[in-house]
C-alpha cells in the first residue's frame, strides 16, 4: 500500500524540478551569472545646483517616457522628496501645455 501511494500524488521528475521558467535568459543550463546592478543615486541630491522647475522642459522630459508617463523612482533613482517635487512640476507643466499629456499630443 505504501508503494502505490507515492506514485500517484506528485508527478515531479528530477528534470521538471530543475526547470524554472523565470531563471536565466532561457538559453540553456549554463552557470548563472551574478548581475551587478549599480546603486542609483538621486541626481538632485548629488548636484545641489539643479532646480526642479516646471519651466525647465528639458529636465522634465528626462523623467517621462515617450508616451508621457512619469517614470518611477526605482527607474530614475530619485529620492522621495525630489520625486514628489518632480511629479508636481511635470503636472504643472502639462497643465500649462509646456509638455504633452500623452504621445498623441504635439507641442
Amino acid at each position: 500500500m505504501n508503494g502505490s501511494h507515492g506514485s500517484h500524488g506528485s508527478h515531479q521528475s528530477p528534470q521538471g524540478m530543475s526547470q524554472n521558467p523565470q531563471s536565466g535568459s532561457g538559453q540553456g543550463g549554463g552557470p548563472k551569472r551574478k548581475i551587478y546592478v549599480r546603486k542609483k543615486v538621486c541626481k538632485f541630491c548629488v548636484d545641489k545646483n539643479i532646480d526642479i522647475d516646471y519651466k525647465d522642459i528639458g529636465l522634465l522630459r528626462q523623467f517621462t517616457t515617450e508616451a508621457g508617463k512619469i517614470l518611477a523612482r526605482r527607474i530614475t533613482g530619485t529620492c522621495a522628496t525630489h520625486q514628489r517635487k518632480l511629479t508636481s512640476a511635470i503636472k504643472i507643466a502639462r497643465t500649462m501645455a509646456l509638455i504633452p499629456f500623452t504621445s498623441g499630443h504635439t507641442v
